[in-house]
């Protein structure tokens, strides 16, 4: 009885969804992640072909207004929010790559995986690579975003690595470990209502079989290299189903849970606790969502030309800038705080360890920053994707009538005060989380709130520069 409390102390309260037979019945059929993936995928084929050979016109490609506008918005506002990593459920990229892995597109095949099946290195099992790809994609987003052709060798150049490396490692490395979009979708999944964990922690301890790591004609081993039993948070689990599909103990479900469990998560069985390079993708995230908001809603138009490469010197002096802010300038603003925090909590907790612990507070703050941002420009280039559902390629078609309707703003006069308010729930959310966290390390709630100041201080000055970007 021990054993089992000590595993049950780890789980939060939540109601599952898979009580309901028919959505379990849904999500345990072999076809359910093709039938997720098989309408992006033909998305996915139309945006390359629009890329390569549409019109060179970005406000005119369905590669640019889909990907760029129709599918961020989406990704941003609403499923990473809600249902966090519900995208990776769905995303075409990988799919080619674990079929022919696999050999096969839905049944379960038995025998020997299609790949030399190496083990990803040790060094490299964190998202430091995740960190670097996304940064190097973020710091050529004002070619990528309006150049179609930029976005197709992008996405191509996605696909071929998730190829290769489904050929040479086992199961989604790619996924787990490179993909840049999946590193910002984890982080922020951890905010999300939605998860899949085992119902029962200790029927995983005694059961030996693992069917969840071995696989067996219901199904494939995880393909995220996650063990379910030991699965606490969002970041590890791409949705994919297959340990609802193994499970003979029927202990897999899907619940609904309260927003941002997995950030107030200190320890838990076969977790390492939290680590500096999530802590670095917090600071990446929220740096980026600022310096694009200064880029593309700014009144600086110099750094936007800046930005798309028109002089080579200036981009130089761009991309320093753009580097030295997401890598030095955030951060070692965010550890001075930290080390004020310290000092005034009179705590002899290394600082290091500090620093990592409360840069998680900041994950809220960044999601809601990006939503802002995203806000921004989607209510004013929406309308640019209606003609393009009858003219994907920009060659003068109308196949759906609606080629002729013209570009629309909607409610440019109302947009910052439709940011205000998911900053400031952001600034409450991410200081009430610093507030937990800090208890978390001081295991004093006088000490908690004393260290809150210097925290609270830079989330507040964050939120009045966002404020700053979007009134003018």
């Amino acid at each position: 009885m021990a054993a089992r409390g000590a595993v049950r102390e780890f789980v939060h309260p939540r109601l599952e969804l898979t009580r309901w037979a028919p959505l379990q019945r849904i999500m345990k059929h072999r076809a359910f992640q093709f039938m997720l993936i098989l309408p992006n995928l033909a998305v996915f084929v139309l945006v390359l072909v629009a890329a390569f050979f549409g019109t060179p016109v970005g406000n005119r490609n369905f590669a640019i207004i889909f990907v760029w506008i129709v599918w961020w918005a989406a990704l941003i506002t609403l499923l990473i929010p809600l249902a966090g990593r519900i995208w990776c459920a769905m995303c075409p990229i990988p799919a080619p790559g674990e079929w022919l892995q696999r050999l096969a597109i839905i049944a379960r095949r038995p025998g020997r995986p299609f790949t030399l099946g190496l083990s990803w290195p040790k060094a490299l099992r964190n998202i430091w690579l995740q960190n670097g790809t996304f940064l190097a994609v973020a710091l050529f987003s004002a070619i990528i975003l309006t150049r179609p052709l930029a976005t197709g060798i992008v996405l191509t150049v996605f696909i071929g690595l998730a190829l290769l490396l489904s050929l040479l490692f086992e199961r989604r490395v790619f996924c787990r470990y490179v993909c840049p979009v999946g590193g910002f979708i984890g982080l922020y999944a951890m905010v999300a209502p939605l998860e899949l964990r085992v119902k029962d922690p200790q029927i995983c301890v005694t059961h030996k079989e693992k069917d969840c790591l071995r696989g067996n004609a219901n199904g494939y081993p995880c393909p995220w290299l996650s063990y379910p039993g030991n699965l606490w948070r969002n970041i590890d689990c791409g949705l994919c189903t297959e340990c609802l599909k193994v499970c003979p103990k029927e202990n897999v479900g899907l619940f609904l849970r309260p927003f941002g469990q997995d950030l107030l998560l200190a320890r838990a069985p076969g977790w390492k606790g939290r680590s500096l390079d999530e802590a670095y993708k917090a600071f990446i995230m929220l740096s980026c969502a600022l310096i694009y908001s200064a880029v593309y809603t700014g009144p600086w138009g110099f750094l936007k030309e800046w930005a798309n490469l028109s002089d080579p010197t200036r981009f130089a002096l761009y991309a320093a800038g753009f580097l030295g802010l997401n890598l030095i300038g955030l951060p070692g603003l965010f550890l001075i705080a930290v080390a004020a925090a310290r000092w005034i909590a009179r705590a002899d907790v290394p600082l290091r360890r500090l620093f990592t612990e409360l840069a998680y507070a900041l994950v809220p703050l960044g999601l809601t920053g990006w939503i802002a941002f995203t806000l921004s420009f989607v209510l004013i280039n929406i309308s640019y994707a209606v003609p393009l559902l009858s003219d994907p390629l920009g060659r003068g078609w109308n196949l759906l009538g609606t080629a002729s309707y013209p570009w629309t703003p909607y409610m440019p006069e109302l947009v910052p005060f439709l940011q205000l308010p998911f900053l400031w729930l952001g600034l409450i959310a991410s200081i009430v989380l610093a507030f937990r966290i800090a208890q978390q390390n001081f295991g004093d709630g006088q000490a908690a709130r004393r260290a809150l100041l210097p925290i609270a201080g830079f989330i507040t000055l964050i939120v009045l520069l966002f404020q700053r970007l979007y009134l003018g």
